[in-house]
């Protein structure tokens, strides 16, 4: 009998998604204007405790709106980590302006706070730390520097939705934080972004720039030149139904996580990413491989798929690529991120696993992980 397929991530739709959809396409709301957008944008801005939430076509666009609405322009310096999507680096450079390189911690994955004082300059402008795999960065220390150096902070919750630190939401330390709403992701629209701000200017203007810079009071007219950023109703109909259901959705994603560390935590080459005692969230389960090659990770991803389970490498580092191979993106070394992508990977994670299903997993890794490391 064949095995079932063990996905790396599948989204789940258990509450009022087909509901809301289907009324968005009986009344006809389906592009940029409807009652979900507004509905999902509230709520979202309600649940992280902040005054606007501004909803996007993707994350990538949601960062570029950002930096875009936040004034980053030609040979202006941004600091991002060269551990993280490349999303990330990419929105700077639509910008015209440079991303910074920046080595990551080896515990928690993050941006290092003391590699981001090494690479400031003149030309620094803003700071963008990415709580990875939806572990928060250290926002204390980041923000500490943002204020003595007047920079900008756009945080990239894209994999860190219902994160947090301290009681407070991820997304609302800096002066703007975007998310991703990809059908990976811990919730989803198909694809979706979002933008959060306390700050009435910033969110006036990333409103304006997301529907083709268009006048608010002077239809057709135009002051700026702007995008085509919107999400549209039937993205936002799924995302709200969604949304209400992330504190049902998170505690599920971490026992999920607990399984995994109680079947594996014990292991001499594995390490899980360290929280810091941070409101981590469960995206993908994600672990380092101690001590094997990009080689004899690649073998083990090979095996699992052998007994039709998934699994993804951790992020390649972004100055590996070969459109970033210049010295004003790469000031320094990158021991940690390339040690961690070496060794890095993710594990299927979604609601409808089972305990079996997990176990299933960790038993077939486990057989491989053995294997190689002889």
């Amino acid at each position: 009998m064949d095995k079932k397929k063990l996905n790396i991530a599948q989204p789940s739709f258990r509450g009022n998604e087909r509901k809301y959809v289907l009324d968005a396409l009986d009344t006809g709301w389906i592009s940029s204007i409807g009652s979900y957008i507004e509905n999902f944008e509230k709520s979202f801005a309600k649940y992280h405790g902040v005054k606007h939430a501004i909803a996007t076509h993707n994350g990538t666009i949601a960062l570029h709106l950002a930096l875009t609405a936040a004034g980053i322009h030609d040979e202006d310096e941004v600091i991002v980590p060269d551990l993280t999507f490349i999303a990330t680096a990419n929105s700077v450079r639509y910008c015209n302006a440079i991303p910074v390189l920046t080595d990551v911690g080896i515990d928690d994955w993050n941006i290092d706070p003391d590699k981001i004082l090494k690479n400031l300059t003149k030309k620094t402008r803003g700071i963008i730390p990415v709580h990875l795999y939806g572990n928060p960065a250290d926002m204390s220390v980041i923000m500490q520097i943002a204020r003595e150096k007047n920079l900008l902070v756009i945080e990239d919750c894209a994999e860190a939705t219902g994160a947090g630190i301290e009681g407070k939401k991820a997304g609302t330390f800096g002066d703007i934080g975007i998310f991703s709403f990809f059908g990976n992701k811990i919730i989803t629209t198909g694809e979706g972004g979002m933008c959060i701000t306390d700050n009435d200017e910033l969110a006036d203007r990333m409103r304006i720039l997301r529907d083709h810079g268009m006048n608010r009071r002077k239809k057709y007219w135009y002051d700026r030149l702007g995008f085509n950023y919107r999400m549209t109703n039937m993205q936002a109909a799924v995302g709200l139904a969604q949304l209400e259901q992330l504190e049902e959705l998170l505690p599920m994603r971490k026992n999920i996580l607990n399984i995994y560390q109680s079947a594996l935590g014990n292991h001499r080459l594995i390490n899980f990413q360290s929280t810091n005692g941070n409101e981590y969230v469960t995206w993908l389960v994600t672990l380092r491989l101690k001590g094997l090659s990009y080689h004899q990770r690649d073998w083990v991803m090979d095996e699992l798929k052998k007994e039709q389970i998934d699994s993804r490498p951790v992020f390649y580092p972004i100055h590996e690529m070969p459109f970033y191979q210049s010295t004003e993106f790469i000031r320094q070394r990158f021991p940690n991120s390339i040690t961690i992508s070496q060794e890095g990977i993710s594990l299927p994670t979604f609601i409808d696993m089972t305990k079996d299903d997990i176990l299933r997993v960790t038993a077939s890794l486990i057989t491989a992980i053995d294997k190689v490391s002889k």
